[in-house]
C-alpha cells in the first residue's frame, strides 16, 4: 500500500521570516501563528495548507523572469479582481516586474523577499 500524504505546508526561504509572514498575513487575512520566531514564521490554515517562511543565512531572492537565481517555486492566489488585487498588494509592498507573459489570464508579483506569485482570476 502506498504512503498517503497529506499537504501542510509551503515553506519560502527568506531573510526575514516575520517581515515575509506579515506581508502575507495582510494579504490572505490569515493570522500569524503564535509560536513563530525570527527563525521560522508561519501563518494559520483554518482548514488550508499553511504558508511557512524560514530564515536562511546569506538570502538570494529569485531573479525572474531571468534564471541567474531560479525562482524553484511560484505561488499563485485566486483573486476576484486582478486589478484591484494588484494595486492593493503594491501598496502593501509587493512589486511588479516589468514582464507580463499573459497579464490577460494571470499577473505576476513579486513579494518583499523576490519570490514570484501569480493572481488569477477566480
Amino acid at each position: 500500500m502506498p504512503v498517503r500524504m497529506r499537504p501542510t505546508a509551503v515553506t519560502l526561504d527568506c531573510a526575514d521570516p516575520l517581515e515575509l509572514a506579515a506581508f502575507y498575513s495582510r494579504a490572505t487575512g490569515l493570522p500569524l501563528d503564535p509560536r513563530s520566531t525570527a527563525d521560522f514564521a508561519a501563518l494559520e490554515p483554518g482548514d488550508g495548507i499553511a504558508l511557512a517562511f524560514q530564515r536562511v543565512d546569506g538570502y538570494r531572492p529569485p531573479r525572474w523572469p531571468g534564471q541567474e537565481v531560479p525562482q524553484q517555486i511560484h505561488l499563485d492566489f485566486a483573486v476576484g479582481d486582478p486589478d484591484a488585487a494588484q494595486a492593493e498588494l503594491l501598496a502593501l509592498g509587493a512589486t511588479a516586474p516589468a514582464g507580463q507573459p499573459n497579464a490577460e489570464r494571470w499577473r505576476v508579483l513579486l513579494d518583499p523577499a523576490g519570490h514570484p506569485f501569480c493572481l488569477v482570476r477566480g
